[in-house]
């Protein structure tokens, strides 16, 4: 591959996939939950939440690929194997409650508040020290469009 000649240093445009490395295996262990919940919803209410967690897997399978596009940008190759994402991921894939949906809606705000935490601690960085402002603008939006998800979780269980 050729070197991207963008303006970032090599060793900033390492740390910045290194970082988004990370970002990816969290988003692909939250799409793969969610296909999960998906799959094995139960109750009263499966039809309506089944229908709300396709909108949101489907979101999900978009974001795992805007990541490892940024990925590439930057000069990198994606760490795309379920042993690196589960190596790099700060979430867990063991199940904490029942397949009912305010079990799964809790376990999916964790989820998604965590990554929100580890995105929002990642946005100075990589504008500042790695002088990347496009990545950092793009993180900004991904852990906005992870706050929206949260609060909508957040409502179906007050």
């Amino acid at each position: 591959m050729k070197t991207p000649n963008i303006g970032i240093s090599a060793e900033n445009r390492q740390a910045i996939a290194d970082q988004l490395s990370k970002v990816l295996a969290d988003e692909f262990v939250l799409y793969s939950k969610t296909l999960n919940f998906h799959w094995n919803l139960e109750g009263p209410d499966f039809h309506s939440v089944h229908l709300y967690l396709e909108t949101l897997y489907e979101e999900q399978q978009e974001v795992v690929d805007t990541v490892a596009e940024k990925i590439r940008m930057v000069g990198h190759y994606v760490p795309a194997t379920l042993k690196n994402y589960s190596q790099l991921t700060h979430l867990t894939e063991k199940l904490k409650g029942k397949n009912d949906s305010q079990s799964i809606f809790a376990e999916l705000l964790e989820d998604h508040e965590s990554i929100i935490i580890f995105l929002r601690e990642e946005i100075q960085p990589i504008a500042e020290k790695w002088k990347a402002e496009g990545i950092s603008d793009y993180i900004t939006g991904l852990m906005e469009q992870h706050e929206k998800t949260a609060w909508m979780l957040r409502s179906h269980l007050a």
